[in-house]
């Protein structure tokens, strides 16, 4: 299931099972979600009541992680791999008000996401934001897509936050981020949130409370171990400070807690 075939993605949308994009948008304090993604919302923040930081840290993590790209590292051109439900401050918003040339790919595979790109597509007249509906296990498709908007010649920041848990075979998610970053040149970053089952993290609590989403909602989710995590890096240098709780990256003094979801942002050499 690589990309709709219907008008819309309508085929695909079931309102009466929980859906990660529409919970998470529930847990962030956003409308764009049904009373089943409420229900499943509450019982897992009820059995993990971290859950909701957990989605307000990647959040952050998101916006400080473009803000130093484009600002710091120069950055003008962003493939942001299943981006979710747009919010305040959406990925091409934060770039572009850095640099109004900066070029922006969103992509995604749920239909709710899908009736929401027109939102996604008001970028800057300088730049382009664009949006294509694919699915993260079929990166020659996303690449081969990308490429009508983004030179791949050019430096690249692959944006993979919170999706990589959506592919259950660890290998196969190695496979996924070799081949996105094998396509893009030296000088590309890529940028990466995962949950964790690590203790020192708190993640314990994952376990359960993901036995409950997997049983109750779509899709299927799993949390890693930080080693595992940082394989997803093997070949790139890791920026300071590192693979990191998401919410300690290069936070300000008196962030929120260590939440047991990694975050990282690693340059291809």
């Amino acid at each position: 299931m690589s990309e709709s075939h219907t008008p819309g993605g309508s085929a695909r949308l079931n309102t009466g099972v929980a859906h990660n994009a529409r919970v998470w948008n529930y847990w962030i304090g956003g409308k764009d979600n049904y009373e089943v993604d409420q229900q499943v919302g509450e019982h897992v923040a009820g059995m993990f009541p971290i859950i909701r930081e957990i989605a307000r840290a990647d959040r952050w993590f998101l916006g400080r992680a473009v803000r130093f790209l484009a600002e710091e590292r120069g950055v003008r051109q962003f493939l942001d791999i299943g981006t979710g439900l747009p919010t305040a401050d959406n990925t091409h918003q934060i770039a572009q008000r850095i640099a109004p040339d900066a070029r922006i790919v969103y992509v995604d595979n749920d239909p709710i996401v899908l009736a929401h790109a027109r939102t996604l597509l008001t970028g800057t007249h300088e730049g382009v934001t664009d949006y294509i509906d694919a699915d993260v296990h079929d990166p020659d498709a996303i690449l081969e897509r990308a490429s009508r908007t983004l030179d791949l010649s050019r430096p690249v920041a692959v944006m993979m936050l919170g999706i990589l848990n959506f592919v259950l075979d660890t290998e196969k998610a190695r496979e996924i981020v070799r081949k996105v970053v094998a396509a893009v040149p030296s000088g590309s970053f890529l940028v990466l949130t995962h949950p964790t089952f690590d203790d020192d993290l708190g993640g314990a609590g994952q376990i359960p409370a993901m036995k409950f989403w997997n049983e109750n909602a779509t899709p299927p989710i799993t949390a890693r171990s930080g080693e595992d995590i940082a394989a997803f890096f093997e070949g790139l240098d890791l920026l300071e400070p590192g693979l990191v709780s998401c919410s300690k990256w290069r936070a300000e003094p008196g962030s929120p807690a260590v939440v047991p979801q990694f975050g990282a942002v690693a340059v291809k050499p």
